[in-house]
């Protein structure tokens, strides 16, 4: 997928949706055979975090990597020393869900020594309907303040805005027409636009060509 390194860094505010494409490109890594492993690194927030779902991708054969305590519902912030494994590992397609804001990406540090100039990827995943990322200012606040924190740089943008299940299309142009400016403005590159599947025919053909297709694995049926 468009030549993505093999570690990827999945960073962004709250509520932007990167634990959702976490999992999605998880999956679609898996579906062509390659060995991968999520790492859950979200020791912020309690609820919807990728190993809420490792009983379902451990399935799809994802080696899912969180809490060295298994019980999800604790608020404790607890890493796995198996962490590691994928980072050492060059046979992994190693990604790594980070916990939101310059917080969450303070966990980033501890392994500062696995990152180097060319061997990563770390994402910013934008979302436009969120107040504190509606216009290019506060997004390139957000990106500075957690390069600053993570000791990493961003290099690419994921443009995600949605409304969950009630997202429409004029939801995906509005997001795609923001990441276009902030990666005018900061040289980084938009690397994939996600859309819930349903949607994808319905989108205007120009923003067609870096579509990443997604399904909301984080929102059970009875969630708006």
């Amino acid at each position: 997928m468009n030549n993505d390194k093999r570690i990827k860094i999945i960073i962004g505010h709250y509520g932007s949706g990167k634990t959702e494409f976490s999992i999605n490109y998880a999956v679609k890594l898996a579906k062509e055979n390659k060995k991968v492993a999520l790492v859950d690194l979200d020791v912020v927030n309690l609820y919807f975090r990728s190993r809420e779902k490792a009983e379902i991708l451990e399935d799809m054969g994802i080696k899912v990597i969180g809490s060295s305590i298994k019980a999800s519902a604790l608020d404790i912030p607890a890493i796995s020393a198996d962490v590691l494994t994928p980072l050492q590992d060059k046979s992994y397609e190693a990604i790594m869900d980070i916990g939101g804001d310059p917080a969450g990406a303070r966990t980033l540090g501890r392994y500062h020594n696995y990152f180097q100039e060319g061997n990563y990827d770390m994402f910013f995943v934008l979302n436009a309907n969120r107040p504190e990322t509606q216009t290019v200012e506060k997004v390139m606040e957000y990106m500075t303040k957690i390069e600053d924190t993570s000791r990493a740089k961003i290099t690419g943008i994921i443009s995600n805005t949605h409304l969950l299940k009630s997202t429409t299309v004029d939801d995906v142009v509005k997001g795609y027409q923001l990441s276009k400016e902030v990666s005018k403005v900061t040289n980084v590159p938009l690397r994939y636009i996600t859309v819930l599947e349903e949607l994808v025919p319905k989108l205007p053909k120009e923003i067609q060509e870096i579509v990443f297709p997604i399904k909301l694995y984080m929102r059970e049926e009875w969630m708006l």
